[in-house]
This record gives C-alpha cells, sequence and structure tokens, in this order.
C-alpha cells in the first residue's frame, strides 16, 4: 500500500498531533524557504514565473505552448505573455511546430541557459551563506533532512 499523501492525512484515532504539527511547521518553513529562493534568483532580467518556464525548457527541452501550460497549470494567454516577455528578452525561441503548423514551438536560447545558470548560482550562494552561519552539528542536521525530504518525495 501507497503511503498516503499530505492531503489524506486527516486527524483522526489512529493519527498522532505530534505528527500534524511537524507537518505544519515543515509545510511552512519549505513554503516560506522556497519564495526566499524564488525572490533571490530572479533578479530583474525575469520574474520567477518566467524562471520557471526557463527551467522547464532546460530540463525538458523545447516544449508547445500548450505543453508549457498545462505544465504549469496556467491559461493559454498567461502562458502566452509569459513566453512573450521571454522571447523580447531572446532568452527563448518560437519556431513552427514541425508537424502541425497550428502550433508555435518555444525552445530555451542561449541567453536564457545564462540567466537560468546566474540564478541558481545566487540561489545557491544566499542558501550557502545561511548555512555557514550554523553549527557543524545543525549542518549535517539539516543535510539528513534533506536527504529524508528528496526520499519522501520520491515515493
Amino acid at each position: 500500500m501507497a503511503p498516503p499523501n499530505a492531503t489524506d492525512i486527516e486527524p483522526d484515532a489512529t493519527t498522532t498531533p505530534g505528527i500534524l504539527e511537524l507537518a505544519a511547521e515543515l509545510r511552512a518553513a519549505i513554503m516560506r524557504t522556497s519564495r526566499i529562493l524564488r525572490t533571490q534568483a530572479s533578479g530583474d532580467a525575469v520574474s520567477p514565473s518566467q524562471l520557471t518556464v526557463l527551467a522547464l525548457l532546460h530540463k525538458r527541452g523545447p516544449l508547445t505552448m500548450r505543453q508549457l501550460a498545462d505544465i504549469e497549470h496556467v491559461q493559454a494567454p498567461s502562458m502566452t505573455r509569459t513566453v512573450n516577455h521571454l522571447c523580447e528578452g531572446e532568452f527563448v525561441a518560437r519556431a513552427e511546430h514541425p508537424t502541425d503548423g497550428r502550433q508555435v514551438v518555444v525552445s530555451l536560447t542561449e541567453g536564457g541557459r545564462q540567466v537560468l545558470e546566474e540564478s541558481r548560482r545566487l540561489r545557491a550562494a544566499w542558501l550557502a551563506g545561511r548555512l555557514e552561519g550554523l553549527p557543524p552539528a545543525d549542518q549535517a542536521t539539516l543535510h539528513r533532512a534533506a536527504e529524508l525530504l528528496l526520499e519522501m518525495s520520491a515515493r
């Protein structure tokens, strides 16, 4: 039997209040850290949502506008605005779909790759600066926590 998703957990006789409190604390800490990292990484060139599109194109390769909108759970007009801005900055390029002339394929440019690499460097630097100030035992605890979070998210 698969482990429950966070949304499947409801307080009952089998769920201890301690687990629910831990889940709430972890959710808040992860969300806040994620929000800060997103703002640290975007700089002036692109917004956090535009940066997400660049990361998607880097990871998955060229995608249609519909695929991008579906992956990001946004409406097509929203994705069109995002891609238009990225095109203006020459961070992505549009091309005709090879088999369907009604569609457009979006791909990452070298400029987009550079913005993405810089944003990753900024996020890593911000986080490294916070980690450096911690005692070695706390750094080891966070290292183990990162391993556990990755394991949990892979289930």
